[in-house]
């Protein structure tokens, strides 16, 4: 024994310091009879490596600067310390000499030790990561079997970084390579190693890299007090063996976010003062802390120092971080949006099967968001973009984070961001009282661990607006004073609430501070919101379209019955929800079937209500409905809108538009050419042609979904606007998906008049397709026909593919039959919502699919019949049915089944026009694929057959041979009707037309027959 302490006293160094051990700490080396520092001045790993070796304790981890291990005292023997490495003494590299220094802060050291452990991976922190062992020469990781927090706090401790904040799985810090060294780790807790805890022998394992272990310590840091959460609380930091708070003086968000990913706790949220989580108690370790927010420590910061200070403990600093989790989307609150987790250096959605409330209160409590109200699915909050993280999420409810709750595995799952999962939670607000109700009641709020009233000192219409919005219940009709809802009792947490009516939150509004009143509960305030909240929800919904859900009755997810559901009913809607005037009012569970109550209907509004459940109804909750008739609303304000010219089924409304902010109007206008106007501050107004060019009109050309700009007008070629100019100096790239992305002068600020207002010409016409027209090139600066001669199939085969229109139907050569029936013949079958695909398919055999929002998807085989298979063949001019085949016949196809549970009677005239269960709504595998086999006994489009519909068409009031003559005009169809009505009832005219002219029996030169196909169509007239 003696001669081992004699062997570390003749070597001249030692490691010691807060928070030291025999293989890590401040060093020291000892000198002339006493024991001093090192200076820090060019510190680094060689110069560890070689203290490392020089008191065994393996190879050099890190070479901290600035006291990490504390201040130490007395002398500083070297300074400006230079190692190659390989020395076998601190005392042989360069430096300065013995007392020779220019600095304040001392060198610190981490060794390996015998058995070296480090934290590596993918997001890791020096207290956070993939647990590696060194073993036999090489690093090795650790399975995750039975790993626990007892194990994670041995590592944490053992590496000097704090307590075990999480012993996270299946290699959240991604996968390690080569050996895994432990398994089946079994601690108690109370070991001062990793080794010295049960274990199978090194090397002995069943495992694979996707199970290796990890940690996530608190460091030299940590978040305390009350309403604590994981990643929010008082900062509190781990120096001279004991525990201290931070002083807020030019505490910023800066400063916490170093904290935060110190923590690996996200990005700062807020950097609240003034003990805003209590007040901590003994010292106060830092003062005037000046972060550039790139730091890995807090300590490593500018600071006056450990222990100096001019503070007390109300002022205690502290931090809200972002934890590895946040809510967005499209009306997403702090406490309600689209859930997205923090993996792998990005945010990633959540899938959202088996998505229930138990999953959705983790997600509150850890983002300190009181409890769970709603778990919404099917990307409620509109769908995310990048990586879905994680699937199938079972929790029990107790898990203190969303990825501690069982998972699938980070990155795997089979869904779709229209899938995205959301939350709604209650914050930490509620109304309370004698007489409340959801949204009217005494205003209480959580703090400190328990719930207290607000002072009715100064609170208006302004601070109940905060709080109805934050509760989701509309806006505040009343700011009731004096405990009109009853007198709380216990602490009366806020007095002299002030908001301007825009805080998300109460506790965002200026204050007195908690706790801090003069106040009695006889002046208790109040709200009294508008009532009922109301959601849009639903496949392909949008914040401002959707299947209308309301709230009641403690339950989400509840829908309308459409029984008399009108344009004055989603009027209200859509001016309750804030998205401007109503566009349309689908019916038929246009946005997908919801599931629970169905609490209105027939629901009669006037259109002037403020909310809803203003407007007639039958009670909540009495119908006579199923959820085949939810009831949904366009709104104006639709910017996730995209309009496309695929058919429609019919009863349900055509998207277009998809801005509902951008519109070509004025003189000679056309869907995809006009005067370009803005919807802005609610007033449409134009924009000056102030270096208005083809950049400019391509974006507004995209943005309409109407091709490739042709021109970019000036000078009012389709005449001058009236009121505003929206815009000026517009210029863009061309790449942009609205023209409000572009640079321009500002909103209104021109030196134009409306002389000057800006048009385009787009490529897409005002015709009815964008697959079938004249065929026309550019060369030479200049459009161009191309004439008829040896036009033929082949031909129209290489225009078709170059527009991605599927195959060539017909190759007219007659100019006169080129215009009319390519918009006749070709509307119904090229631009069919239908098709055939699959292995083994031809032209009328194959696997059934259908296109819906915006997706091709299949039909499972569920009472798929001969009926059906019926209607399909009808439907792709194929002949009579001759198989209705199930189990994927023709291949398994991927992606979305659109529809199960079709039942036909066999005479309808479309696929959806069938009964079926609603898109999307299922529980079919891609096994149950349905399929068709057609006879094959394709109508030709010949010339002479196409002859029989142009005559059809000129007989009744076509006049001449042009494609915009007035029979397909819109005002060809009756007065009233909606665009919807007119798009599905002229796909049914040219349905009953082609049937009929290919019927020998069908003289189709009799006027009688000709009548009887007009009046058997609902809205179609003669012009």
């Amino acid at each position: 024994k003696e001669s081992i302490k004699i062997f570390f006293i003749s070597d001249l160094i030692r490691l010691t310091g807060s928070g030291s051990t025999r293989c890590s700490g401040r060093v020291e080396v000892y000198h002339n009879n006493s024991w001093g520092t090192v200076c820090d001045d060019g510190w680094d790993l060689n110069d560890a490596a070689v203290v490392c070796r020089q008191i065994n304790c393996g190879s050099a981890l890190e070479a901290p600067q600035s006291a990490h291990f504390g201040e130490g005292t007395g002398q500083i023997w070297l300074d400006d310390v230079t190692c190659s490495g390989n020395e076998s003494s601190l005392i042989e590299c360069n430096g300065s000499g013995f007392g020779t220094y220019s600095c304040g802060n001392h060198a610190d050291v981490i060794c390996s030790g015998e058995k070296a452990f480090r934290l590596a991976g993918s997001g890791s922190t020096r207290c956070s990561g993939r647990v590696e062992i060194y073993y036999n020469n090489i690093w090795g990781t650790v399975c995750d079997d039975y790993w626990d927090l007892k194990d994670a706090q041995v590592v944490c401790r053992q590496i000097n970084c704090g307590t075990a904040l999480e012993a996270p799985r299946s290699a959240l810090f991604g996968a390690g390579t080569g050996q895994i060294w432990l398994d089946n780790v079994g601690c108690s807790g109370n070991e001062s190693s990793l080794i010295e805890c049960k274990y199978n022998q090194f090397g002995t394992n069943n495992c694979g890299h996707q199970q290796d272990a990890g940690v996530i310590c608190s460091g030299p840091i940590r978040l305390v007090g009350s309403g604590l959460t994981r990643c929010s609380g008082r900062v509190e930091i781990y120096h001279n063996n004991s525990w201290g708070t931070v002083c807020d003086d030019g505490w910023d968000l800066n400063d916490a976010e170093v904290v935060c990913r110190q923590l690996n706790c996200g990005s700062a949220l807020e950097a609240p003062h003034s003990a805003y989580y209590g007040a901590g108690t003994g010292q106060i370790w830092l003062d005037h802390v000046t972060c550039s927010g790139g730091e890995s420590s807090l300590t490593e910061c500018q600071h006056s120092g450990f222990g100096t200070n001019n503070c007390g403990h109300g002022q205690d600093a502290g931090v809200i971080c972002s934890d590895l989790i946040r809510l967005a989307g499209s009306g997403s609150t702090r406490c309600s949006g689209r859930v997205e987790v923090y993996h792998n250096n990005s945010f990633g959605t959540v899938c959202d099967d088996g998505w229930n409330l138990n999953d959705a209160e983790i997600v509150c409590r850890q983002l300190n968001c009181g409890t769970a109200r709603g778990a919404p699915r099917s990307a409620h909050f509109g769908a995310g973009t990048g990586q879905i993280w994680l699937d199938r999420v079972t929790c029990s409810g107790s898990e203190g984070s969303l990825t501690q709750c069982q998972h699938g595995g980070f990155g795997t799952n089979n869904c779709l961001h229209n899938q995205d999962a959301g939350v709604v939670c209650s914050d930490l607000i509620r109304l309370v009282g004698s007489g409340s109700t959801r949204c009217s009641g005494r205003v209480e709020v959580y703090h400190n661990n328990s719930w207290g009233t607000v002072c009715d000192d100064s609170w208006d219409l302004n601070d109940a607006q905060v709080v109805c919005r934050e509760l989701n219940c509309g806006t505040a009709l009343g700011a009731p004073p004096f405990a009109q809802f009853g007198a709380g009792t216990g602490q009366i947490w806020l007095d002299n609430v002030t908001c301007s009516g825009n805080e998300y939150s109460l506790t965002d509004c200026q204050h007195s501070g908690f706790g801090s009143n003069k106040c009695g509960h006889d002046h208790d305030a109040g709200a009294i919101c508008s009532g009922v909240p109301i959601l849009l929800a639903g496949s392909g919904s949008t914040r401002c379209s959707g299947r209308v859900e309301v709230y009641h009755n403690n339950s989400w997810g509840t829908v309308f019955c459409d029984d008399g559901w009108d344009l004055n009913d989603a009027e209200v809607v859509c001016r309750e929800v804030k998205c401007g005037p109503a566009l349309q009012a689908p019916q038929f569970a246009y946005f997908g079937q919801g599931t629970g109550q169905i609490w209105l209907d027939e629901v009669t509004c006037s259109g002037n209500e403020n909310f809803l459940t203003g407007c007639q109804f039958s009670g909540f909750g009495a119908h006579n409905c199923k959820h085949s008739q939810d009831a949904g609303v366009i709104c104006s304000l639709c910017s996730q809108l995209r309009w496309h010219w695929i058919p429609t089924q019919p009863n349900h409304p055509q998207r277009h538009n998809p801005t509902c902010s951008t519109r070509l109007a004025g003189s000679g206008s056309t869907r995809c050419s006009g005067r370009v106007e803005i919807y802005h501050n609610n007033i449409w107004g134009t924009v000056c042609d102030d270096g208005w060019d083809l950049n400019d009109a391509e974006v507004v050309c995209r943005e309409l979904n109407c091709g490739p700009a042709l021109e970019a007008t000036q000078m009012a070629h389709f005449g001058a606007g009236s009121g505003q100019i929206w815009l000026d100096i517009v210029t863009c790239s061309g790449n942009e998906s609205s023209l409000t992305e572009c640079q321009h002068g500002g909103w209104g600020t021109n030196n134009c008049a409306h002389d000057q207002d800006a048009g385009v010409i787009c490529s897409v016409g005002s015709g009815l397709t964008t697959c079938s027209g004249r065929v026309e090139i550019y060369h030479n600066n200049i459009w161009g026909t191309v004439c008829g001669d040896s036009w033929d199939l082949n031909a129209a085969e290489v225009v078709c593919r170059q527009f991605n229109c599927w195959t060539a139907l017909e190759a007219p050569q007659n100019l006169c039959v080129l215009y009319v029936l390519a918009t006749i013949c070709g509307l119904f079958v090229l631009f069919s919502d239908i098709r055939l695909a699959g292995s083994g398919l031809t032209q009328c055999s194959g696997r059934v699919e259908i296109y819906h929002n915006n997706i091709w998807g299949t039909v499972c085989d569920d009472g798929w019949d001969l009926n059906a298979a019926e209607v399909v063949c009808r439907q792709l001019n194929c002949g009579p049915v001759l198989e209705a085949h199930q189990n994927a016949y023709f291949g398994e196809g991927t992606g979305e089944i659109w529809l199960d549970e079709v039942t036909c009677s066999g005479s309808e005239d479309f696929l959806t026009d069938c009964p079926n269960s609603g898109f999307g709504n299922h529980d079919c595998d891609h096994s149950e694929d349905a399929s068709v086999i057609c006879s094959g006994e394709i109508y030709s489009w010949s010339f002479t057959r196409c002859q029989i519909l142009l005559k059809f068409v000129l007989n009744y009031g076509c006049g001449k041979c042009d494609w915009m003559s007035p029979c397909l005009r819109p005002d060809a169809l009756s007065k009233g009707v909606t665009p919807s009505e007119k798009v599905g009832s002229w796909r049914k005219l040219l349905v009953k037309v082609n049937l009929a002219a290919v019927d020998s029996s069908v003289d189709m030169k009799d006027p009688a027959v000709m009548e009887s196909i007009m009046n058997s169509v609902t809205y179609v007239k003669k012009s």
